[in-house]
């Protein structure tokens, strides 16, 4: 899952992304409004992390500047619906209840435990994809986000973090095709250098240990799982 953190301090920052990527997400950073906001009208981010207090003005601004977005053919826009969680060290119940009544799906004050902010990231994430459920399930597959584990038929799968992070994908978007394209944008950040054939090379891993039906190729357009096939 692709993540933005906008927060100015370098140090947090980096922390930030290390941890996560090790944690399988694909992570940009920025430190001001303005490089966030170019680059979320520039790239699909599934979770934006915002701190508030940024060098540039407010992060606020910047939330309600994505809440308010609307389809225009003046150029690209972030999506108005992208889950974004506050992170900040502004710990008055105003300050959370504002953050809240701007747009935010969640708000977390500094200094806070990692694995907690992972446990509201996943909660955002399944929100955002329609989920009730902590867990995935298709046919004889059984997904756990949280633990990073696959069973097929109740044995455990052993998956590379970004094959783990496409198969998400491509069950979260059962019946739908993602190109090549889409699903890069999804899994690589900007440092990433992205091979030609990456995507068909994890497909191809993926088929090799689940199976050769379980995901469907659309010649010129892209892959998808379906969706008749979900338990």
């Amino acid at each position: 899952m692709r993540i933005l953190v906008v927060e100015d301090d370098a140090g947090i920052a980096l922390g930030l992304r290390a941890n996560l990527q090790q944690r399988g997400y694909a992570v940009d950073a920025c430190g001001s409004l303005a490089s966030a906001w170019t680059a979320l009208c520039s790239e699909p981010f599934d979770l934006v992390l915002l701190d508030l207090g940024l060098a540039d003005g407010d992060g606020g601004d910047l939330l309600l500047q994505i809440r308010r977005t609307r389809n225009s053919a003046g150029g690209p826009l972030p999506d108005p619906q992208t889950p974004v969680l506050i992170m900040t060290a502004r710990d008055q119940v105003a300050d959370r209840i504002s953050g809240l009544n701007l747009g935010a799906d969640d708000y977390l004050v500094k200094p806070f435990d990692l694995d907690e902010l992972e446990a509201r990231m996943r909660a955002l994430l399944r929100r955002a994809a329609g989920r009730a459920h902590p867990r995935l399930m298709h046919g004889d597959l059984v997904i756990d986000p949280a633990a990073h584990t696959v069973l097929r038929a109740g044995q455990t799968v052993d998956l590379a973090p970004r094959e783990f992070t496409l198969l998400l994908l491509l069950l979260e978007s059962r019946g739908r095709v993602l190109s090549r394209q889409q699903l890069e944008a999804r899994l690589y950040n900007w440092q990433d250098a992205v091979g030609s054939n990456a995507i068909e090379v994890h497909v191809h891993h993926l088929r090799r240990k689940l199976g050769e039906s379980l995901i469907q190729t659309m010649r010129g357009v892209g892959y998808f799982i379906p969706r008749d096939e979900c338990a």
